[in-house]
Formats: structure tokens, C-alpha cells, sequence
């Protein structure tokens, strides 16, 4: 069975090792446009900013561990340019590759508008290894940084500039940062940057870039004006590599991600997707949803291997957690925000309170500030957001689990969760909140 996978990263290496270790006869090839395999890019922004000390501790495997441990055909600069479904062959600049089972695990790439002077030296976006050792190669010299982008890549970007001693300016078109979060959460967000220096340009859209002689940037034009920048970031999100597919009659979500079911399965016979270019069932909307992460694609590529060698596993679907550290205060959410509850048409109410995240008599205890939104007639568990300096991500992971069973808001109160002053009260601060329902 000749099995090829296009993409040599999160998704596309877990469906290998799932099929390399499950099929002794398999012909595995993967085909990967660039020259690194397996790698952690949401470690990216941290070895940008020197926390993490080398590129190469993001690497999980080797593409030589790939070929001489695992007996996978691992190629390099190989960009897939067209896919015949009804030959079966994939094909690109001097290249062509039959398979009997392929898999789309092509990810995503930043979005970056056609904006004037968007060619300049000195404007990044931060999404491989490659594009992150040009930003590093580029700092020296560098004192005003812009970052485009109040969202979880820009905000982490901005941390990490701040941390090397920049001086740093998001700009956001929206009206605060984080849009993810509700409005109030997003406040708190917003002051945590200015308290750390991070100058906000809110409701604010960019036009274009300006340079000088030399060819790099010198000051962005934006719709209120203009600010001198050294540097840019530009980070205002992704969009799925599935250009390619154009022809092949394989359905896509109307953003350009691959649709699949439960098995990874597109409508394409023999064709499976999964990762950043695929989409993933929402358990809370009910529909495919699109959440580029590196925990889905991971579990996306594993269950898409599994399926490729017939011994197949639902993939179950996701309630939209995700977490950030920004200076000293941990984000996270889980579930729907309430702009998405309100646009799912759901009736709902939401309820919240400031909590120490452990006993309150025990010694340096942290308020967290909770929100838990439920459906107002089945009050059922819609969403949860959770912003700290301590005890967040203990917190979102029960919330998140509670949401993947459909929970009520009053059952959270059931839960058997770990006591002991150090770690928490005798009432768990969410346990706290959902008693606090209306």
C-alpha cells in the first residue's frame, strides 16, 4: 500500500507514525515543502524572544530519524503543486508521486494583505522556523517594533519584545485586544499591555509601509495616521494552504479549509485531511468549525493514520480551549464567547466572580476573575473564560472537560475535584461561580 502525505509537520508526522507502526508492508512518503520536519511552532515566539535558548529544541524528529529509524520516504523542498484524484498522483516542480491512500496535512499560512510596501526589509510573520531565524537575524540595531495584531501570536510576540528591552506597539482594527474573549476579560488584557509598556493603537487598520533608501521599513500609514516602526509583525492570523486543490472536486469550508468527517475522510475517495488545513467538528456550535491548533492537528493526523490502515477511531471533536501566558497573567477560554453564543441564537445568561485561586488564608493567594456562561432554559454549560496570575489552567481544563460532556452549570458543584490550602478551596473557585447562577 503506498501511502503519501503532503506535509511533514504536526499532522502529516503523527498519520506517519500511526501507519508506519501499524502497517509493516506500508510505503510511506511524505512531501514537505520546506526543509524541517516535526517541529513546535508555538514555541516559535519564545525562542524569538530568548526564553527558549535554540530552534533545534522545537524539533521533535529529525527528517534523518524519519528515513534511518522509521524507514519513511522523507522529502525535502518538495512543494505539491497538484493532486490528480483520478489518477491518484500527486505532482510539483520535477516531481511526481503515485499513491493508493493520500493525506492533506499542508497547515496554514499568515495572512498578509496586499498592503503598499508589504515587500519591505524588516516586515515578518512568525509561523516556521525559517520565518522566525530571519525576525531573530534581523533585531540587532532594532528599537521600535510594531506587531499587527492583538491576537494570541501578537500578543505573545509582543511579550517577548518587551522582554528584550524594545519598545513595542500593537496595532489592532478592533476595538481592543484578544476579540476572542469577552469584552471584559479583553479590558483587563488591554491594561496588563500598557502596564507593561506596550503602547495601543485600537480601531486602528494599516494602509500601507513606508522605507527609505536602503529598502526597509521606516513607518507604517494607518487610517489615523502614522508611526515610525523598525520592525514589523505582521500577525493578524492564518489561512489553510489548499490552493492546490483547485479541480480536484474535493470540498472545502468557505474559508478554504478541507471539509472531513469523523475519520478524516474528505468526499474524495482514498483522500483524507486533517490538521491547520482541515476543519474540525464543534462540539458546543454543532458544525465544523475552524481552530488551527497544534493539540488538534496532532490528534487530527494520529486518528487520519489510524483510518488510512483501516482500523479507524472518531475523531470527537472540540470545545474551542485554548490559553496564553501574557506577562503575569494567564487567558484562557473554553467553549463559546458570548458574541459566538448570540449568533448560535441561543438564550443565555453569564455569570461571574473574582476567586483566590487557592485558600484564602493560605499565603500569597491570587483572585482570578471567572465567567460562566450556560443556556438559560437547559443550563447547560455554553463557555468559560478565565483570566489570572495563578491557577488558570487547572481551572479551564475542568471547564473544559465539563463542556465536552454537556454538563449543567449546577453540576459543576458535583464535581470531586483536589483539595488541600496550597491548591485550592474547599470550594473550587468555579464551583464558587456556578453557585452564583441566577
Amino acid at each position: 500500500m503506498k501511502y503519501v502525505i503532503i506535509g511533514g509537520d504536526a499532522a502529516g508526522m503523527s498519520a506517519a507514525m500511526q501507519i508506519v507502526r501499524g502497517d509493516e508492508s506500508a510505503e510511506v512518503t511524505t512531501l514537505e515543502m520546506g526543509e524541517i520536519y516535526s517541529y513546535a511552532q508555538c514555541g516559535l515566539p519564545y525562542v524569538a524572544g530568548g526564553v527558549i535558548d535554540s530552534f533545534d529544541s522545537l524539533i521533535a524528529r529529525s527528517v534523518d530519524t524519519f528515513r534511518n529509524k522509521y524507514g519513511i520516504d522523507a522529502r525535502i523542498n518538495h512543494e505539491v503543486k497538484a493532486v490528480d484524484v483520478e489518477k491518484k498522483l500527486v505532482s510539483g516542480n520535477g516531481f511526481s508521486v503515485s499513491y493508493d491512500k493520500l493525506l492533506v496535512a499542508t497547515g496554514a499560512s499568515p495572512i498578509v494583505p496586499p498592503w503598499d510596501g508589504a515587500d519591505l526589509q524588516g516586515i515578518h510573520s512568525v509561523k516556521t522556523i525559517p520565518d522566525t531565524k530571519a525576525l531573530v537575524a534581523d533585531l540587532d540595531g532594532v528599537s521600535r517594533i510594531a506587531v499587527i495584531g492583538g491576537g494570541y501570536i501578537g500578543l505573545e510576540m509582543a511579550e517577548n519584545f518587551v522582554e528584550l528591552g524594545k519598545e513595542v506597539t500593537i496595532i489592532e482594527r478592533g476595538e481592543r485586544l484578544a476579540g476572542i474573549f469577552d469584552k471584559e476579560v479583553s479590558e483587563k488584557i488591554g491594561e496588563e499591555a500598557q502596564k507593561h509598556g506596550v503602547s495601543l493603537r485600537l480601531n486602528e487598520s494599516v494602509e500601507s509601509f513606508q522605507g527609505g533608501s536602503s529598502g526597509r521599513v521606516e513607518q507604517i500609514v494607518t487610517d489615523k495616521g502614522t508611526l515610525e516602526a523598525d520592525l514589523v509583525v505582521v500577525a493578524i492570523g492564518v489561512k489553510p494552504n489548499t490552493s492546490f486543490l483547485e479541480g480536484t472536486g474535493i470540498h472545502l469550508h468557505e474559508n478554504g479549509a478541507i471539509k472531513v468527517n469523523r475519520f478524516m475522510e474528505t468526499n474524495i475517495r482514498d483522500v483524507y485531511a486533517a490538521g491547520d488545513c482541515a476543519t474540525q467538528y464543534h462540539l458546543v456550535k454543532e458544525r465544523d468549525d475552524y481552530i488551527p491548533l497544534g493539540t488538534h492537528a496532532n490528534k487530527q493526523g494520529r486518528l487520519a493514520g489510524h483510518a488510512m490502515i483501516g482500523a479507524p477511531r472518531p475523531f470527537q471533536g472540540i470545545v474551542g480551549t485554548s490559553i496564553i501566558k501574557f506577562f503575569n497573567l494567564t487567558l484562557a477560554r473554553t467553549g463559546l464567547s458570548e458574541a459566538e453564543i448570540e449568533a448560535q441564537g441561543y438564550p443565555f445568561k453569564t455569570v461571574t466572580a473574582s476567586i483566590p485561586h487557592i485558600a484564602g488564608y493560605y499565603p500569597e493567594p491570587k483572585k482570578m476573575d471567572i465567567r460562566l456562561s450556560y443556556h438559560a432554559e437547559s443550563e447547560v454549560l455554553l463557555g468559560g473564560q478565565i483570566i489570572g496570575e495563578a491557577g488558570v489552567d487547572k481551572r479551564i481544563d475542568v471547564l473544559a472537560t465539563a463542556l465536552y460532556h454537556r454538563m449543567r452549570i449546577s453540576e459543576l458543584e458535583d464535581l470531586d475535584l483536589a483539595y488541600a490550602p496550597p491548591y485550592n478551596g474547599v470550594w473550587d473557585p468555579i464551583q464558587q461561580v456556578a453557585r452564583r447562577k441566577k
